[in-house]
């Protein structure tokens, strides 16, 4: 069935938002793999002074810097801080930034299955924000630092130790950021080892990846915002409905995934379903967004918590809309804590009342 073009952007009625309140219960205790890429968001703060001598840039006098888990360890800690449990996969070196980042996981976060290799250190996102001390600070460049490729050796003991993780999972999320560590090759072992194992109903696998959606094939969900899947199918969505009707389509014929959830920012959410009409959700909460930096690990976390909880494809979408509309309005890589989900959920059930 060809979903209809234009179709309005929905909110949840009130029934809907008792099933997710419900859903929130739910995803309590629920044990989530995260196997991906960790990255180390480093913020470093500083006040405008003046105009340097030797260029025409800016000094600032330097306030502090803070080291907050990025990337998969980053849909870890929002899997934790909404009540899951998290087995976190994943390599991190044995220097100070990878330390700081490994300690600021949250308690919900078990590290026994990072592997450390000799010589390591994870992706460095340096972030220099600048701002008076009553006056938003402002991003003003960002420095990277890419982490040494990893050999053979290496590769194999990760991809031992995610299919080690899986044995209680109640649901697997796959964060590929484009080290090159997470491959298709590896996806499907973990997809096959699952298969083997007699459950009621199948572990959902969802997939985030931000350079290679399209090879990652025959998963439950992937959850691209906008701009990923302009660029894995090189068109042009912008505000066209047929455009992205088209390219929600051709992702799901492309992936075989079980649904595909694009994120388009202040336009909200499409859900697509093979053989349903296409579901378009509109953002939780104020338009005028703080910060998008880590947006999509939070989707990621939320949908699967509330997949492995039961939901549907749709539902696990609304919740992660509300959070998504959360988490947008903080500053820096953050997290959602369940009780501003729920609170979020009834504070439009009373607009509405």
């Amino acid at each position: 069935m060809i979903p209809a073009l234009g179709a309005s952007l929905q909110r949840p009625d009130s029934d809907l938002q008792s099933r997710l309140l419900r859903l929130v219960e739910q995803c309590d205790g629920r044990r989530i793999v995260v196997v991906g890429d960790i990255i180390a968001d480093e913020y470093m703060y500083g006040q405008l002074s003046r105009l340097s001598r030797e260029a025409p840039v800016p000094i600032l006098r330097y306030d502090g810097t803070l080291v907050v888990p990025g990337g998969a360890a980053n849909a870890a800690s929002n899997v934790a801080t909404l009540g899951g449990q998290v087995d976190l996969v994943g390599l991190v070196g044995k220097g100070g930034v990878d330390r700081k980042v490994t300690r600021a996981l949250p308690s919900g976060v078990n590290t026994a299955s990072l592997v450390r290799p000799d010589g390591y250190h994870v992706p460095v996102k340096t972030r220099i924000l600048a701002g008076g001390q009553y006056s938003t600070r402002q991003q003003i460049v960002r420095v990277d630092r890419e982490s040494p490729s990893v050999n053979s050796i290496v590769s194999r003991e990760f991809a031992r130790t995610a299919s080690a993780a899986l044995g209680k999972a109640d649901a697997v999320i796959i964060s590929d950021y484009g080290s090159g560590l997470i491959t298709p090759e590896l996806v499907k072992k973990l997809k096959t080892q699952l298969s083997k194992r007699r459950r009621r109903r199948q572990v959902p696998i969802v997939v985030d990846s931000r350079y290679n959606l399209t090879r990652f094939r025959d998963c439950t969900a992937c959850t691209p915002n906008q701009s990923e899947v302009e660029a894995s199918l090189g068109i042009s969505i912008a505000d066209n409905d047929r455009s992205l009707e088209t390219a929600g389509r051709s992702l799901l014929k492309r992936t075989r995934a079980g649904g595909v959830v694009i994120t388009r920012g202040s336009r909200g959410m499409a859900v697509f379903v093979p053989g349903r009409r296409t579901n378009h959700i509109s953002i939780h909460g104020s338009d005028e967004v703080a910060d998008v930096t880590g947006a999509g690990d939070t989707v990621i976390a939320t949908l699967t918590l509330a997949l492995s909880a039961g939901a549907s494809l749709y539902e696990a979408a609304c919740l992660s809309n509300y959070a998504g509309g959360l988490v947008v309005l903080k500053r820096g890589t953050a997290t959602v804590s369940r009780d501003e989900l729920v609170a979020a959920i009834h504070g439009d059930r009373d607009r509405e009342g």
